[in-house]
């Protein structure tokens, strides 16, 4: 991946958001069956929030840590 600074930031955004958006949506899935297979009350259920900006941008700065370790 070559290009300037703001591409790789919108990169990593872009890939944050991915990442976090499928752990919320597989955790989602989760207990939806879950429910369905009657195995747990969807009335108890804590379910998951969508990621927010905060915690895409906090993710992205993660993975810039990652991709700035020599």
């Amino acid at each position: 991946m070559s290009g300037n600074p703001y591409e790789l930031r919108a990169s990593l955004l872009g890939q944050a958001e991915g990442i976090l958006n499928h752990k919320y949506y597989a955790e989602n899935e989760r207990l939806r069956y879950l429910c369905d297979a009657h195995k747990i009350d969807a009335t108890k259920v804590t379910w998951p929030t969508p990621p927010t900006t905060d915690e895409i941008i906090a993710e992205a700065e993660r993975l810039y840590a990652f991709v700035q370790q020599k």
